[in-house]
């Protein structure tokens, strides 16, 4: 897996300098919020903020600080998941959804001990992975993937539930007014921006008002569809 394409389609994906007054996480550019940008050392203007130091951001903070290097290192595919993943809730939840999915798949403790969901990727948890896919090879790795995915789902479904007033942000093009009254058969999908966010950070807001679940399963949709997977 190369690092570098996996954070500059990430970026892509992002866009460049973005400050919507419904996004409750203020100026943002190529995804990094003004708060995180300004934690690492940048003080210049977000609008200004380098290609060059997002990726240094995403590397440092949602990659080598959490370990997640060490996951690839086992598992490509798992470490992309979680990298997405702390982009979009923050790395400790990544970790901690790694974490309890692990625990819930160590067959009552037959496996290997339940891990403490502490949000740090450490030995325990790196043995249990170990463990795992030495056991249940590559099917197993695919339950894993799935147990992921579920519990960012879950955690998704909660936040709308929670905060029903709050929706996704989007950065879909505008509909047509044709479009609008339904007169295209085919209707344009809506891409929700995963985003860096500080910690403490609200959830986001869409333009569009398309509920939060939805937003986000066709965002997964699309995604499967666009990005390679890992090389294993």
């Amino acid at each position: 897996m190369d690092l570098d394409d996996l954070i500059e389609s990430l970026i892509e994906r992002e866009g460049a300098y973005v400050n919507h007054p419904a996004d409750k996480g203020g100026p943002t550019c190529f995804g990094i919020t003004e708060a995180v940008a300004r934690a690492h050392g940048y003080r210049g203007a977000m609008r200004d903020l380098p290609r060059g130091e997002a990726a240094a951001i995403y590397r440092r903070l949602y990659w080598l600080r959490p370990g997640f290097d060490q996951v690839a290192e086992r598992c490509p595919k798992v470490a992309a998941e979680l990298f997405d993943t702390g982009v979009n809730m923050g790395p400790a939840v990544a970790a901690t959804f790694l974490q309890r999915a692990l625990t819930a798949l160590n067959r009552n403790a037959k496996d290997y001990p339940d891990l403490v969901p502490d949000g740090r990727t450490g030995p325990a948890t790196l043995a249990a992975l170990d463990r795992f896919l030495l056991l249940r090879g590559k099917s197993g790795e695919t339950v894993l993937m799935r147990a992921l995915e579920a519990l960012q789902g879950e955690r998704y479904l909660r936040l709308a539930e929670r905060r029903p007033g709050n929706y996704i942000l989007d950065k879909a093009r505008p509909q047509t007014l044709e479009e609008s009254h339904g007169r295209h058969s085919r209707t344009p999908l809506h891409r929700p921006r995963s985003r860096s966010q500080a910690p403490g950070g609200a959830a986001l807001a869409r333009w569009s008002r398309m509920p939060a679940l939805w937003a986000y399963k066709r965002y997964r949709d699309q995604r499967r569809a666009r990005r390679p997977l890992p090389v294993q």
